[in-house]
């Protein structure tokens, strides 16, 4: 592509201000958009600069437009294209400048937009080196370098997804999480529920590659084109790269906040109320209750298992939820959150995402009911454990959710005990009915709990049972006679029923 390209170009309405043959016929690299008024660094050779002469001013016009013409015409520049919009015209400062300097000069009318000129020479750059005979394709030189100075800059990733996908017409492309949440995507990407975007993530379809960088299973990226067809392999490998990049300077500047509320659960865990106050109060959208204590597990143990990446990653698909997060030496993840009173907080809904990460590997949560003074953090904290152990022991090879309101029946407050002190309630209720697998306490463990099933009533048991009245009167009292309990009192009633439900 050429200079003199451009002012052919339908749509863009560019319009030669000063330059020869021999300066259109220069082949254009690049692109490079600048205000600086030293631009030296920026511009690489075959660029056109686009600029909006913000530097320019009546007072010193004519130094300033020699010192910004001078340094584009010794970056090797091929050409100035002016932008109109902020002055009106193209001032006479910055024509003599480029006849004085030998560049090309091209204004930009205020209606045409400096993006819509970079992706057409984007576009054309491609089309100009993919008919180059080349054993691989690649990203230009010049576009890879631009795209890691942005990403050390800390750029919006859409911008520079947008951007590494100009030289192909930017095609529909998302930088996805491993649970399908979306950080970033092109303009022409529809929106991805994220349970579709994770199974097209694992699927046949398009190309898929994951971002190089310290993460888990849980919270790793990737880049995701669902029709990959018109874009080079190793191209799309350099733009993971420089996601990579882009994934590192991210961790770093978010390094000291995760320290921080480190230190919040740090002060809830030693139930230091003043300390956990004052830290909650630092942070603005934690200043205020109401809040939710947040536990969660891994089956697998050791530092190894990635729950907080995964307890992380679940809290981010929540809408309007702000939250803190770290980790305790009972090898669990804990969060503070404040949800938005009229989201909810449904965790359970991304949480199946999580499993899709690392098949095998149940993950576990527990939720306590809000609170509303800081000094209430630390029972809520014990409330999401005993939810915790709720959840271990409803799916314990499939993992889960339990929240603290979902206690409201004998069954489901005994499941939050841990597994020793069930069992040993129930070996100490039930006595010798515990203990011995015989046929006859078998029996009579069967008829103990539909007797209490059906309301202490004898005949309905009977019937349950297909046996006579009198059977169940024989079986309640040896059941009486070896567990010590009364059954006509209530107390004795809850007490064997729990040490059944414990079992």
């Amino acid at each position: 592509m050429h200079v003199g390209d451009l002012l052919q170009m339908k749509g863009l309405d560019l319009a030669l201000v000063w330059g020869g043959a021999n300066l259109l016929n220069r082949t254009v690299s690049g692109v490079t958009a600048t205000d600086l008024e030293d631009p030296a660094r920026f511009v690489q050779p075959g660029e056109i600069v686009l600029s909006g002469l913000v530097w320019w001013s009546a007072a010193d016009g004519e130094s300033r437009a020699n010192r910004f013409v001078s340094a584009l015409a010794h970056s090797g520049a091929a050409a100035l294209l002016a932008g109109e919009e902020t002055h009106g015209s193209v001032p006479a400062d910055v024509v003599h400048a480029c006849r004085t300097h030998g560049l090309a000069l091209l204004s930009v009318p205020a209606h045409t937009n400096f993006r819509a000129i970079t992706d057409i020479v984007y576009r054309h750059r491609w089309s100009d080196l993919s008919r180059r005979p080349a054993d691989h394709f690649a990203l230009p030189e010049h576009v890879r370098t631009g795209l890691a100075r942005l990403a050390d800059r800390g750029t919006d990733a859409a911008e520079l997804l947008e951007l590494g996908l100009a030289p192909f017409g930017t095609p529909p492309a998302y930088l996805l999480t491993s649970t399908g949440r979306t950080l970033a995507r092109t303009t022409r990407a529809p929106e991805l529920p994220a349970a579709r975007a994770a199974e097209d993530l694992r699927g046949p379809a398009g190309e898929s590659l994951r971002i190089q960088a310290r993460s888990t299973a849980y919270d790793a990226w990737h880049l995701h084109v669902p029709h990959s067809g018109g874009i080079p392999p190793r191209a799309l490998h350099e733009l993971a790269e420089v996601f990579g990049r882009y994934r590192e300077h991210h961790d770093l500047r978010h390094a000291d906040q995760r320290r921080s509320t480190q230190e919040i659960i740090n002060s809830i865990e030693a139930s230091d109320t003043a300390a956990a106050a004052h830290a909650l109060a630092s942070r603005a959208p934690l200043a205020e209750g109401p809040w939710r204590v947040v536990t969660a597990a891994a089956g697998g143990r050791g530092p190894g298992n990635g729950v907080e990446a995964a307890l992380r990653e679940a809290l981010r698909h929540l809408p309007a939820v702000a939250f803190a997060l770290g980790t305790t030496g009972a090898e669990e993840a804990v969060a503070v959150v404040h949800p938005h009173a009229e989201a909810g907080f449904p965790l359970d809904e991304p949480w199946p995402l999580l499993h899709g990460c690392r098949p095998g590997t149940p993950l576990y949560a527990g939720v306590s009911a809000p609170v509303t003074e800081p000094a209430s953090l630390h029972a809520a904290l014990l409330e999401a454990r005993y939810a915790l152990a709720a959840a271990r022991h409803r799916s314990p090879t499939s993992g889960g959710v339990a929240l603290a309101e979902d206690f409201d029946a004998l069954d489901s407050l005994l499941t939050g005990l841990p597994a020793r002190v069930r069992s040993g309630f129930s070996a100490r209720t039930l006595g010798p009915l515990a203990d011995n697998p015989s046929d006859s306490h078998r029996t009579l463990l069967e008829t103990l709990e539909v007797f209490l099933a059906h309301n202490c009533s004898w005949t309905r048991t009977a019937e349950a049972l297909h046996v006579h009245v009198n059977t169940v009167h024989y079986r309640i009292d040896r059941v009486q006679a070896l567990t010590g309990r009364d059954l006509t009192r209530l107390d004795h009633k809850l007490d064997l029923r729990a040490a059944l439900l414990c079992r």
